[in-house]
């Protein structure tokens, strides 16, 4: 019985030890992703949504459409694909929103209006660059959302890279970036996992 025991403790440590170095790994493997920034010449430049007032993005959006807007006139990439659905009543969607936004600023802009989470949203954009023809795109979200987005454009078959937005309330504080490393760990264990994405309407994440 007492060897049973002491078999079953030392089990049971050697789970949490490799649940605990999985987490750690996925958890740096965000951090270090975020503090990339790649943005080879390519066919897209692609903001993925986040919320919108009746047309107006979000502080978190226009921190996103402002960094793309700023690859775009750098010469990345000669268009902008905005993509996002809407809320249950929205008179418009974030993609729509977003298109709007930066259409104003001369920015040759392509809306996809689908997608009411990440895995949605990059399907919808590889079916517009399938279409078209395109292959190559630059992803722009915030920081610690780069890695699962990253990963989930290039499973659908999106030549990607990220070039994350350094603004906005995400990178604010110390205390709100942790708890986004957390969120963006468990999401994006949730999605190796099941294979979904583990947010659920419109400016989820």
């Amino acid at each position: 019985m007492l060897f049973a025991f002491r078999w079953m403790r030392r089990l049971v440590s050697l789970v949490v030890v490799a649940v605990l170095l999985v987490l750690g790994g996925t958890a740096a493997g965000v951090w270090w992703t975020a503090r990339q920034d790649d943005r080879p010449v390519s066919d897209a430049i692609v903001v993925l949504g986040a919320a919108q007032f009746d047309g107006r993005p979000s502080s978190v959006f226009k921190a996103r459409l402002q960094h793309a807007r700023a690859l775009y006139e750098d010469g990345v990439a000669p268009r902008v694909i905005t993509v996002g659905g809407s809320r249950e009543g929205d008179r418009t969607t974030e993609a729509e929103a977003g298109a709007a936004f930066l259409e104003e600023r001369g920015v040759d802009t392509v809306a996809v209006a689908e997608g009411r989470n990440t895995l949605q949203s990059v399907e919808a954009v590889e079916q517009l660059m399938q279409q078209e023809g395109w292959e190559t795109a630059v992803i722009v979200t915030d920081p610690w959302h780069s890695l699962r987005s990253v990963r989930m454009a290039r499973d659908v078959g999106i030549d990607a890279q990220t070039s994350p937005t350094r603004a906005g309330p995400s990178v604010r504080t110390r205390g709100t970036q942790a708890r986004y490393i957390a969120r963006e760990t468990l999401a994006l264990l949730y999605y190796e996992i099941l294979g979904r994405s583990g947010e659920s309407g419109p400016s989820a994440v």
